[in-house]
Order: structure tokens, then C-alpha cells, then sequence
């Protein structure tokens, strides 16, 4: 992320958003489970949201000085930080019963690696577990923000068929104000696909 993009996703005017409009809308109506995996918690904003919902939270950072610092200001906190990438995940299959991804795809640097990275949440979830998401669709403001930064915008149209060909089922996609929220689950492996 460039400089203006890190100090924005740190304000105090990000996480009044997060706490109070983005997060809601987001997990309207979800049961996250016991244990969470996060990808790409960034510094914090969104993990300190979902830790009261659930036991546990893992949440993996891509950026080494970011995870140090989120591991630092969570500790003893439940909150377990591991620095990873999210189209390697370093977890055995069946692992957590729900993964969050908010805020973060498009800063993924291609459409097949975040088509990776969703097929890794979902080798990661135990059967019937939840992927649930947001990100951001472009306007200006957005664009300003990605100055010399990757953003790889997430279509709203086209994410119910990546989700399903990561492997999930059950893919639920809507706009609002901006944004795009997004939810899908593994199989049971009850029923037959």
C-alpha cells in the first residue's frame, strides 16, 4: 500500500466506518463459528470488530512490518497473527468454520491469484463453513487512493461464478454504496454437487 492508503486504512475515520456501517452490512445475519481465519487484517481495524464475535481469530498478513505490529497490540488478546500469503495458506484442510476477507482482494495483484486465494480459504474451512467478504468498487476517491498501488477491482457481476468455481457453493453477492459484499460456503459434503 502507498503512504496516504496506510495512514487512511489506520484513521480513526476507516475504523468509524468499519465499525459502523461497513462490518455491519457485512456480517448481517451471520454466525461466524468458533474459530476465524482473517486475511488480510492490515492494521487491525476490522479484527478488532470480529474478535468479541468469536473464540479465535487468525488472521494472516501479507506484509511482514504489519503483522509485527498487529501481533504486538493484540497480544493475549485471542487474536493469533501469522505472517503468510493468502493464496499459500500454511493451515491444514478443514481448519476454521468461517474466513473473512474485508477491504483486501483487490489489493491482490491478479484476478487468478485472488481466485487462488479463495480456493485456499476454502480448502482451509471445515464442511458447510462460511466465506464471508467486502470490498470497495472504484470511484475517484478509490482510484486517488491506489496511486502507484495495485488494485485489482473485484466485478460484482462475474464473483458468484469465481466463488463457485473456487469450490463454494451457495454464493450471495450485493452492491451498496460503493461497496460489495459477498458470501459463499463449502460443501457439507452431505450432498452430492
Amino acid at each position: 500500500m502507498n503512504l496516504l492508503h496506510r495512514w487512511y486504512c489506520g484513521s480513526s475515520r476507516w475504523a468509524a466506518l468499519v465499525e459502523g456501517a461497513l462490518l455491519p452490512w457485512a456480517l448481517e445475519g451471520v454466525e461466524l463459528g468458533a474459530d476465524l481465519l482473517e486475511l488480510g487484517p492490515g492494521p487491525g481495524i476490522t479484527t478488532e470488530v470480529l474478535r468479541p464475535r468469536v473464540a479465535r481469530v487468525t488472521a494472516v498478513e501479507l506484509d511482514a512490518a504489519l503483522a509485527v505490529r498487529l501481533a504486538r497490540r493484540l497480544a493475549g488478546s485471542g487474536v493469533r497473527v501469522v505472517r503468510g500469503d493468502g493464496a499459500a495458506l500454511p493451515f491444514r484442510d478443514r481448519s476454521f468454520d468461517a474466513a473473512a476477507v474485508f477491504t483486501m482482494l483487490h489489493h491482490v495483484p491478479s484476478a487468478a491469484l485472488q481466485d487462488r486465494l479463495l480456493a485456499e480459504v476454502r480448502r482451509c474451512l471445515r464442511p458447510g463453513g462460511l466465506l464471508v467478504g467486502s470490498d470497495t468498487l472504484p470511484s475517484l476517491r478509490f482510484r486517488l487512493y491506489h496511486l502507484a498501488d495495485t488494485m485489482v477491482v473485484v466485478d460484482p457481476d462475474r464473483l458468484p461464478a469465481r466463488l463457485q468455481a473456487a469450490g463454494f457453493d451457495e454464493p450471495l453477492v450485493d452492491t451498496r454504496a460503493g461497496r460489495v459484499r459477498f458470501r459463499a460456503r463449502r460443501p457439507d459434503g452431505q450432498t452430492p454437487r
